[in-house]
């Protein structure tokens, strides 16, 4: 077994972890979602399940960690050998969402290029047709562009895992996430510098309980899960380096305030401009090509002070994508090779070597999966190409069945006992005993269930979500 690293300092594990919550998850998902689902009673919802069911799982991944001082697979075998198969579901879907998250980070890659020219050599505006022509012409156009984007992206992110624990993710952590931050605040306050933002400010942030459903609830459960990295593993792997005398609580609750902060912005970012430019019908029905096909558009129209500024805006937006994406990509492939070091013996270097040869390998296929008539074209299911089907699988799937069986495991066979007895290692009192244990027990698990069944009708097209 490999000597286990420890984060340097408290803060070190917050700013690594959060720098993990923070992704695509919050700048792309987050705010085409509370555009659809009411605005701010969805900000609301959010920020109510957050609070209480993400508290609780993000507690008890981050003391399994701690206390078993393993990754995924390992601890739960550590624990029950009869429930090790909780730990293989841990690393299965962070090692599904590893291979298809370097192809949508080398898109984060395009479109930072993309701007980066225009800054510096002008161009043609891009509105919503030439916007949808480049992110269609990219992904299908036939050429290896997805695949070389796709493969910078990836390289950067095995550098990072491979420099280790304290000279890799932390020192990158401590970089990234101020300047994840700077360029969050830089660009929502251009958003909302734009005629008519002030309607859409008003629409993303004054709670409509009319528009309130079980949709809102399950659609804000699920962005919870996906942006807090609950059901991942990685608060598993990441809590394994921490220290004794560190707060579980106290980190937990401050990951969870840097994670919403950025969503928070995220929405400022995007839905105020967007409901500016596009008006109220537009901004609800963007959907997912919100971030690469409309949100260019909308930039195309910004200014500031009478100057044009769409190009620079687009390319801090985009530099913040990259870097958000960059610092989730690297916490999974961390957990992937965390376990595979624990299952193995073997050291960082030859470990990390070969996750980055199978991340490299497989993102040959999803890569180019969009290109037309193309070797890997076709869907896997029906309307599901490769990047979506391992999407569907992993967060549809294989994380509410990991974060169920958690659940259950932790809550009942366990007891919460166990996890509230490490949160109090550092000399600290847990409170709300009562609140957390009946979450755990039972809410949590029924909602989780909720989740699974509600998508996986929507994914049969039985209901309409």
């Amino acid at each position: 077994m490999h000597g286990r690293e420890n984060w340097s300092s408290h803060m070190a594990f917050v700013m690594a972890a959060a720098a993990s919550a923070v992704g695509l998850g919050n700048l792309w998902r987050f705010p085409y979602l509370a555009a659809k689902y009411g605005g701010g009673i969805f900000l609301l919802t959010y920020a109510v399940l957050a609070a209480t069911l993400g508290f609780t799982l993000l507690v008890v991944e981050t003391a399994v960690g701690r206390r078993t001082r393993l990754s995924p697979p390992a601890a739960y075998r550590s624990l029950s050998p009869k429930w090790q198969g909780i730990g293989w579901l841990g690393i299965a879907a962070p090692a599904i969402v590893l291979c298809y998250y370097n192809a949508v980070g080398g898109w984060t890659v395009k479109y930072l290029a993309v701007y980066a020219e225009r800054v510096f050599r002008g161009g043609e505006a891009l509105d919503a047709v030439k916007s949808g022509e480049l992110f269609g012409g990219f992904i299908s156009g036939g050429s290896y562009a997805p695949l070389a984007c796709g493969a910078i992206f990836a390289g950067c992110t095995a550098a990072l895992v491979l420099a280790g624990v304290k000279k890799g993710i932390e020192r990158s952590s401590k970089i990234l996430m101020p300047i994840l931050l700077a360029l969050c605040v830089a660009v929502s306050c251009i958003s909302l510098s734009q005629p008519g933002a002030a309607e859409g400010l008003e629409y993303y942030l004054r709670p409509d309980f009319s528009a309130f459903s079980w949709k809102t609830v399950v659609w804000a459960m699920g962005q919870m899960f996906f942006s807090l990295s609950i059901s991942l593993g990685i608060m598993i792997t990441y809590g394994s380096y921490m220290r004794k005398d560190d707060s579980i609580c106290r980190s937990v609750l401050r990951i969870e305030m840097f994670d919403g902060a950025v969503a928070f912005l995220a929405g400022l970012m995007i839905i105020p401009p967007t409901y500016a430019f596009l008006g109220p019908e537009g901004v609800q029905s963007q959907g997912p090509g919100l971030m690469f096909i409309a949100l260019p558009a909308v930039f195309s129209r910004m200014t500031l002070f009478g100057a044009e500024i769409g190009d620079i805006a687009g390319l801090m937006f985009f530099a913040l994508a990259f870097f958000a994406a960059l610092t989730s990509c690297v916490s999974t492939m961390e957990t992937v090779t965390s376990s595979l070091r624990d299952c193995t013996g073997m050291r960082r270097a030859p470990a990390g070597t070969v996750v980055a040869a199978v991340m490299g390998a497989a993102l040959v296929p999803i890569s180019l999966c969009y290109v037309k008539d193309g070797f890997f074209s076709g869907d896997i299911l029906p309307g599901m190409p490769l990047l979506d089907f391992m999407d569907f699988a992993a967060n549809n799937l294989l994380m509410p069945a990991c974060g169920f069986l958690t659940c259950i495991f932790i809550g009942w066979i366990v007891g919460p006992e166990w996890v509230i007895s490490e949160t109090e290692a550092d000399g600290s009192r847990f409170r709300f005993r009562r609140l957390f244990s009946f979450t755990l027990k039972y809410a949590a698990p029924i909602a989780i269930a909720g989740i699974a069944l509600a998508y996986t009708l929507k994914q049969l097209d039985w209901i309409s979500m």
